[in-house]
């Protein structure tokens, strides 16, 4: 069920206890080397390097392992970077549409200050992530999995979530416009402080979530039509 915290002021108060917070990445970037090579390649090795105020555009990098990098202010136009590790690592300022990373692993990550739209991400695998500011339009998480991420003062604009499992993952400060939510398996994810929680489908899929009082009465009319209830005055 979701949960709201409106059962009982005792009840309420250890429903709110129980939800785990996520756990953001602890990063130490070491002194980086400016990156000064030509394309990216597939199966590509980068490790300590720095890509900044590159034209990344349709460059392939499939399979290509980033460890200790950081991507500042880089366009990834319909860059191909399908079943890409990032690890320990921060992508800020990057910018782009239809960027592949479909199959990706990310785990202790900062996405910062992004602009990206029709990214491709399903069936990624992220952990401990933080996607903090930016906007991000279309964004394709089917069938990931998220574990310890942070979405937060951003914008996600018809974020496809459907099929994906979410464990510990928070949503603050964060516009959350026409989500889907279908099929998802839900684990101690907060909503509670997203500024904006419009839910296109799958609100009979927020078993797992926790929600505040004011958001359960914006989604009452779609959790009634979910269940077949009539409202009449």
């Amino acid at each position: 069920m979701v949960r709201t915290g409106q059962q009982g002021q005792g009840q309420g108060q250890g429903q709110r206890q129980t939800v785990k917070a996520a756990r953001r990445p602890e990063l130490r970037l070491p002194e980086l080397v400016a990156w000064a090579g030509g394309g990216l390649e597939p199966d590509g090795d980068y490790d300590g390097l720095e890509f900044a105020d590159l034209d990344l555009a349709g460059q392939e990098g499939i399979g290509a392992r980033f460890m200790d990098c950081a991507v500042r202010r880089c366009a990834l136009d319909e860059a191909g970077l399908a079943k890409a590790r990032f690890l320990d690592s921060v992508l800020e300022g990057v910018r782009g549409v239809g960027t592949d990373l479909s199959g990706a692993s990310l785990r202790d990550v900062e996405l910062v200050d992004a602009r990206l739209g029709g990214v491709q991400m399903h069936g990624a695998v992220l952990e401990r992530v933080v996607v903090r500011g930016g906007k991000i339009d279309y964004l394709n998480l089917r069938k990931a999995r998220l574990k310890d991420v942070v979405f937060e003062g951003c914008v996600l604009v018809e974020p496809d979530f459907a099929g994906a499992v979410l464990e510990r993952v928070e949503f603050r400060d964060c516009a959350l416009r026409g989500v889907d939510f279908s099929g998802v398996r839900l684990q101690d994810v907060d909503l509670r402080e997203a500024t904006e929680l419009g839910i296109a489908r799958g609100v009979d899929a927020l078993a797992g979530a926790v929600i505040s009082p004011a958001q359960l009465f914006d989604l009452a009319p779609a959790l009634a039509s979910q269940l077949g209830v009539r409202v009449l005055g």
